[in-house]
């Protein structure tokens, strides 16, 4: 398989997966608090990651530490709980579709701090995108009046975020077995996700029924999947293709988002659709061959 093949599955595959950690995320807040849930994600995804790559680690020079560092914080640390207290306020579907700014932010991070030249037509791509973006928020905000939209500067900061880790991943990180960043990130993690657990008391709180160990469940199958597996595969995605294909993987998600917010009983609207479809539209453009 060609790598042209390669980016467009891994895209496809990352979009399915991605797009259904929202709603997972939602599930997961039955039974936990954010803080729990963030922590819990990290913890869990780290101890999957070192039983399958612990041996990628050597692979690890010094020089690429304090960029695994910038990543694993910017791209991981503070997204997992901003996403989980942000979803607490609005519909995971709106999450979703505020995420797609990341490739907006990927563009503007990247040209501005990385200096990476990209060509017009993936703005117009991104801007056509974010207008199907701003037509799927506008309309979610008018089906659910009561919902505290601040929530979703919480979704923003992280987009920014992870405009970020994927222009690092790709200036810094790009000579990097996929796998090794992925393991050294969740490494760097561990310790500071279990002390934030542990100081949340979920060792003395916690409670052993039916809708925690639920939770538990999402949390493991978000952790392993959504994080663990995916985050190796959107790392190989970055080097192979470019920051802005990359991050397009994010207008994907909301369509899968929202299936999965319509079946778990949250409205959707044709003005949605179309705001969908042209997102889909934006990372044609974006993509685009010569």
């Amino acid at each position: 398989m060609s790598n042209q093949q390669r980016k467009w599955l891994y895209l496809i595959i990352l979009a399915i997966v991605w797009g259904s950690s929202f709603i997972l995320i939602k599930k997961s807040l039955i039974g936990l608090t954010p803080i729990q849930l963030g922590s819990l994600r990290m913890i869990i995804t780290a101890v999957f990651l070192l039983l399958i790559g612990f041996n990628s680690l050597k692979l690890i020079q010094k020089k690429h530490w304090i960029y695994i560092f910038y990543t694993a914080v910017l791209g991981t640390f503070f997204p997992s709980f901003l996403f989980a207290f942000a979803i607490t306020k609005i519909d995971s579907s709106i999450s979703a579709i505020l995420n797609s700014l990341t490739p907006f932010n990927t563009f503007i991070v990247g040209a501005i701090v990385f200096g990476f030249a990209f060509k017009k037509k993936q703005l117009v791509g991104i801007l056509i995108g974010l207008v199907g973006t701003t037509i799927l928020i506008l309309k979610g905000a008018h089906l659910n009046p009561d919902q505290n939209y601040w929530y979703a500067s919480l979704v923003v900061i992280s987009s920014v975020g992870y405009a970020f880790n994927v222009n690092i991943v790709k200036k810094h990180l790009h000579d990097l077995n996929a796998l090794a960043i992925t393991t050294g990130n969740f490494l760097l993690l561990i310790i500071p996700a279990l002390l934030v657990l542990y100081f949340t008391d979920f060792h003395v709180d916690f409670e052993w029924n039916d809708e925690s160990m639920s939770a538990l469940g999402y949390i493991t199958i978000l952790s392993v999947v959504g994080t663990g597996i995916a985050k190796v595969m959107f790392n190989k995605l970055v080097q192979i293709s470019s920051p802005v294909f990359s991050a397009s993987v994010t207008y994907l998600i909301p369509i899968v988002a929202v299936m999965w917010g319509i079946i778990d009983g949250e409205q959707l609207s044709f003005l949605q659709l179309l705001g969908g479809a042209i997102i889909m539209f934006g990372v044609y453009l974006v993509n685009k061959a010569k």
